[in-house]
């Protein structure tokens, strides 16, 4: 049997239910409607026909009447299906379509999931996305909800005055985080190259060439480990802004996800992780240093942090420098307590191989991370623009383990002029989960990485 290659001029579910429940009770409309959809629900009462159709929009009843449709009417759960008719309400109240014309599109060749309990089991939710989506229309609310944050997001910055740009994803050398790359090979340049762990480095080489306010939505990777908050392919938001520091930055991200989040949900309050959580009240802004002040964890000494968190049951064989310990505190005692929105500012400089001193302490930095629901959404900075500081501070971490690597074509780059410049970059992921309410990234990501079974 050959299917029709195409199916034009149909509606959308949803606007057709709107057209039917303004229809009165056991009555029809004159009007005639195309739709296209799957068959989710079959219900037989002898020549008549209740199948329930689904596209992205909605769901609607469909009346089928084997006396238009012809009597050897067939159809499977999961068939794609086009349909000519009218919109109608049944006796009961029922939105619905009296179908006249009934074409198949696509037939199903194995049998769908439980369609009334939907994909329960996660590793199939995760591996076999397709029928996920098919069958939970949670999944497919969680995924319109993510689009619709990305175009909001990139409508504030676009209102603003940014310029979506695109950089490389492979790059000769991988720098803007602490972090281990993925490694390729180029035949043609006959030389290995990293997929990018960030945007950063080559955002600022723009703000150099004068495009002054910058930002991309791209794909950066990471040859790390798993968890609720992490995954080795992620979506991450940068931008760059001249003639601004951390604190107008400051402001600004408290305004964009602000206004992201009403613009998405039409409320900015969220249910996340157990909590309450209203994205509009003022953010609370803390030092990095006070947070562990009040847990008896500041101290410049290394030993001495070791011992400390030691003594809390923390394992520390895996942290070699003073660094490492001091964001291992952080990260495990402090983090988890931010569950109203909050900026952590003022970073110790060994954190911020990028971030520029603060005016009144050469050990700290003008860099803050900003939390929801106990769990770090993004990391902003005033920009080094200095080319012999950043040298320095690209000498000072290649003495560490897995210190920022070196970049000297971006320092060359510095060397040219960079304007004071704010940046910042947000886990579009992770914000995605906050205005979802969902617990673990893989939930908000269509195709997750996933061990072998």
């Amino acid at each position: 049997m050959t299917l029709p290659k195409r199916f034009p001029d149909r509606a959308e579910i949803a606007a057709v239910r709107t057209e039917a429940e303004a229809v009165e009770a056991g009555a029809e409309s004159d009007e005639t409607r195309r739709l296209a959809g799957r068959v989710m629900a079959r219900r037989d009462m002898g020549k008549l026909v209740f199948l329930d159709l689904v596209d992205r929009s909605g769901r609607i009843q469909l009346l089928v009447q084997r006396t238009k449709v012809g009597e050897n009417f067939e159809v499977d759960l999961g068939d794609v299906v086009g349909v000519m008719g009218r919109p109608a309400k049944t006796k009961r109240g029922e939105p619905s379509l009296a179908v006249d014309e009934f074409e198949l599109l696509a037939k199903i060749a194995r049998p769908l999931p439980d369609t009334f309990h939907g994909v329960t089991d996660v590793e199939t939710r995760y591996r076999q996305r397709y029928l996920d989506l098919l069958v939970n229309e949670e999944t497919r609310a969680d995924f319109f909800t993510r689009t619709r944050m990305v175009t909001a997001l990139r409508r504030y910055l676009d209102s603003h005055g940014f310029v979506e740009v695109e950089t490389p994803i492979l790059q000769p050398r991988y720098g803007g985080a602490f972090a281990e790359p993925f490694v390729t090979h180029s035949n043609e340049l006959d030389r290995d190259v990293y997929l990018r762990i960030a945007t950063e480095l080559y955002l600022k080489r723009l703000i150099v060439g004068g495009l002054e306010r910058v930002y991309e939505i791209g794909r950066d990777f990471r040859n790390e480990s798993v968890s609720y908050k992490h995954q080795p392919e992620f979506t991450m938001l940068e931008w760059y802004e001249a003639y601004a520091d951390y604190k107008d930055t400051m402001s600004r991200i408290e305004d964009c996800v602000r206004t992201v989040a009403h613009e998405t949900l039409g409320a900015t309050q969220v249910s996340f992780r157990g909590h309450e959580i209203d994205l509009a009240t003022e953010w609370r802004r803390v030092p990095f240093v006070e947070t562990l002040e009040r847990l008896e964890l500041w101290t410049r000494d290394e030993d001495e942090l070791r011992a400390w968190l030691n003594e809390r049951g923390v394992d520390t064989s895996n942290d070699t420098t003073w660094a490492q310990l001091v964001d291992h505190a952080f990260s495990h005692f402090v983090e988890p307590e931010l569950i109203e929105p909050t900026i952590v500012h003022d970073y110790p400089v060994e954190l911020s191989p990028f971030a520029r001193e603060t005016d009144v302490d050469p050990t700290l930095t003008e860099r803050f991370e900003y939390f929801v629901g106990g769990m770090e959404l993004g990391n902003a900075f005033s920009e080094i623009n200095d080319s012999e500081t950043q040298a320095q501070r690209f000498a000072a971490q290649a003495e560490l383990v897995g210190g920022e690597q070196a970049d000297p074509d971006y320092v060359e780059a510095l060397a040219y002029g960079m304007p004071p410049t704010g940046g910042l970059g947000l886990g579009i992921d992770r914000l995605a989960m906050v205005l979802t309410g969902r617990e673990t990234i893989r939930d908000v990501i269509l195709f997750p990485a996933l061990k072998d079974r």
